[in-house]
């Protein structure tokens, strides 16, 4: 009995001690990223990368397996004025100890590497880097010691294969793709890419390159900012092939498409159950005058072999639809009759008369319902379309929805806005998984939804100053004050909503994701904001000092 005792105590003390904190930078034990043991990362190893005031121009492949609770994670340490350390992929060298294929393809690559031994990566998470320049313009030194060129569809972050991925906080362009991902067979599942500032990728004149491309079984994206595709790119914002997408409270500004959810290639994914059901709720979409196609969104499939093209569901809701363009608008293309698009709660606005925008192009079928449209909305601009617009009721129409300033793209509403308490319940089917408790915070960050009496049309919540519950909690405690690292809450997860660290400038930083307790490793010292929401309403707000 002493034996089943020991045994688990005796792993769990060789593991702690074999997991290890890497600091490269200034000052720091390692001075170049090279110097970490990408060929030898064990589960629970951190590296932290510190922000210098010139760019780390380095390379360099992750194939290394975490755990659920003890992940692989690189971590990129601010500069005393919030910035993020800079991986430049122009004139980047690789490491000469790695040996990997399709090293053109990436700055950062996850998964298909000889050295480390190929495997399956998992539980890794990329966090609070900028990287960028990974693109033909540019060339490289590979693991071989010979310089190389970037291929076109090269990424800032590219995963070959892998799984339980996180990419947050960071700030990725002036590449190919700003991030891409495959399939691999199915065996790339679980991605998460959150809070991160995502523009400027593409290549001129090409419709092939975007700012992010993507192929996973089950993806989520959310609290990112997308932001314009390089100039004369002719790729599109978002674009997915995944089964089980998720899409909520994103800003999308710009892109030929800013929503390209099309069909994928690997039947492991649209063999899947949840190959047929796509969300996309809580999001900015923003269609700039000659910003490529007329289309916010297309669903179904761009392959041609309609036996594979997504035939389900796109739910479609508490968006904020904005076009400033000067012809005609759509909100979406259904790739054939056996797409169906659920829209309700949505504000679908133009600067143009409304009979420029229209609900679809030709095909599919389309449900609207409590939504807000431009006065004057058409169908379709196609003469005859074959699919069918079904009005159940409760749309509103007008020519302002009362933003609180459109110019300067402050879309919140005002207090005589038509759109608050004007929503319906999400229905039953899409909780809880998919349910609209948070909305997205101007950029690349969220808060919490305070919803009081109906649920209001669009992507946010008004907010009457009177209304807001800031209790002063003396039940609560916070310790260590000052902290070093992690900081607990003395209250029970389940009593807890959601918990935020702000700097005093109101920048998030921090989301917990287990809610009584926050690390804070790799944040510079200085005076924090705590904002906890408990499960009852209070919204506590503490200062922390950080040491």
């Amino acid at each position: 009995m002493l034996r089943n005792y020991l045994t688990p105590l005796l792993f769990l003390i060789a593991y702690t001690l074999y997991a290890t904190d890497y600091h490269i930078g200034p000052g720091q034990p390692l001075t170049n990223i090279s110097e970490a043991p990408w060929d030898a990362l064990q589960a629970g190893d951190r590296i932290y990368i510190h922000w210098r005031d010139t760019p780390y121009y380095e390379k360099w492949v992750i194939n290394a397996q975490g755990t659920e609770l003890n992940r692989i994670e690189i971590i990129g340490v601010d500069g005393p004025e919030g910035q993020k350390p800079i991986i430049d992929g122009n004139g980047a060298t690789t490491p000469l100890y790695l040996d990997y294929w399709n090293e053109s393809r990436g700055l950062i690559k996850i998964g298909g590497s000889s050295i480390p031994s190929d495997g399956l990566p998992s539980y890794i998470t990329i966090r609070n880097l900028e990287l960028k320049s990974v693109r033909p313009a540019y060339s490289f030194t590979g693991d071989n010691g010979q310089t190389d060129t970037y291929s076109s569809n090269a990424a800032s972050v590219y995963i070959e294969k892998g799984q339980h991925i996180i990419i947050e906080d960071c700030i990725i362009h002036d590449s190919g793709n700003g991030i891409f991902i495959g399939a691999n067979g199915g065996d790339t599942q679980d991605i998460l890419i959150a809070n991160n500032y995502i523009y400027d990728n593409g290549i001129s004149g090409s419709i092939f390159e975007h700012n992010t491309y993507t192929e996973a079984l089950g993806i989520t994206y959310e609290y990112n900012r997308f932001g314009p595709l390089r100039a004369g790119a002719l790729g599109n914002n978002l674009k997915d092939r995944s089964a089980g997408l998720v899409v909520r409270y994103n800003w999308i500004e710009s892109g030929n498409r800013q929503l390209d959810l099309v069909d994928s290639g690997s039947a492991a994914l649209y063999n899947h159950p949840s190959y047929s059901t796509t969300y996309a709720y809580g999001n900015i979409l923003i269609e700039p005058d000659g910003a490529g196609n007329s289309q916010i969104a297309h669903y179904g499939g761009d392959s041609g072999t309609q036996s594979q093209y997504r035939k389900g569901n796109f739910y479609f809701y508490n968006n904020t639809v904005i076009s400033t363009r000067n012809s005609n608008t759509t909100l979406v293309r259904l790739s054939s009759q056996d797409e169906t698009m659920d829209a309700f709660n949505n504000v679908i606005y133009t600067t143009n008369s409304g009979s420029t925008m229209a609900m679809i192009n030709d095909a599919g079928t389309f449900n609207l319902y409590h939504n807000w449209i431009k006065t004057n909305w058409v169908n379709s601009h196609s003469g005859s379309p074959s699919g069918t617009v079904n009005d159940q009721g409760n749309n509103l129409d007008g020519t302002d929805p009362l933003f609180t300033d459109l110019g300067s793209q402050d879309f919140s509403l005002q207090n005589i806005s038509p759109l608050i308490n004007a929503g319906t319940d999400i229905p039953a089917i899409h909780l809880p998984d998919n349910d609209l408790l948070y909305e997205y915070l101007v950029h690349s960050s969220g808060t919490a939804k305070n919803i009081i009496g109906n649920i209001d049309i669009g992507a946010f919540e008004y907010q009457d100053p009177l209304s807001l519950n800031n209790l002063v909690r003396e039940d609560i405690q916070i310790y260590p004050n000052p902290v070093t690292d992690v900081f607990h809450i003395s209250m029970e997860q389940s009593m807890i909503k959601e918990v935020n660290l702000f700097t005093v400038s109101g920048r998030k930083v921090l989301t917990a994701r287990q809610k009584n307790q926050l690390n804070t490793v790799g944040l510079k010292s200085g005076i924090y904001i705590l904002k906890l929401e408990t499960i009852d309403g209070s919204i506590i707000n503490r200062k922390i000092s950080k040491d």
